[in-house]
């Protein structure tokens, strides 16, 4: 059975990049925006992974791994940050606040994948 990974970034073809090359080994769920991913995982679904960006409109991706690392029901969920965000102070910070990775965009589809199996194995 696959594993199920749950996307959250406000450009589309970054998630469809994303769902093209892991979509093998993963089932991709995908939301715009972390509001909608919330609701989603209130509904009762528990994905394996989430992968999110950092800079989105109406909740940033750091409000998002807050709430979720803070959350019972959510925290032990593996958290990925995706961002063109290349500052190694602020890879520092999210990786305290409970990311278990952060890749850079651009970013490599094979090597994102690689990282994604060993997070969830």
């Amino acid at each position: 059975m696959k594993k199920r990974v749950l996307i959250v970034d406000d450009k589309p073809t970054i998630a469809k990049v994303i769902q093209v090359y892991i979509s093998e080994t993963f089932d991709c769920v995908y939301f715009e925006d972390p509001i909608k991913a919330i609701a989603w995982l209130q509904e009762g679904n528990m994905p394996d992974l989430i992968i999110s960006d950092i800079y989105m409109p109406h909740m940033s991706g750091v409000d998002f791994l807050d709430y979720v690392k803070k959350n019972e029901l959510f925290k032990s969920i593996p958290f990925v940050v995706l961002s063109s965000e290349d500052s190694t102070s602020q890879k520092i910070a999210l990786l305290e606040k409970g990311a278990d990775d952060y890749i850079s965009k651009p970013f490599n589809p094979m090597e994102l994948k690689v990282r994604l199996k060993k997070i969830v194995s």
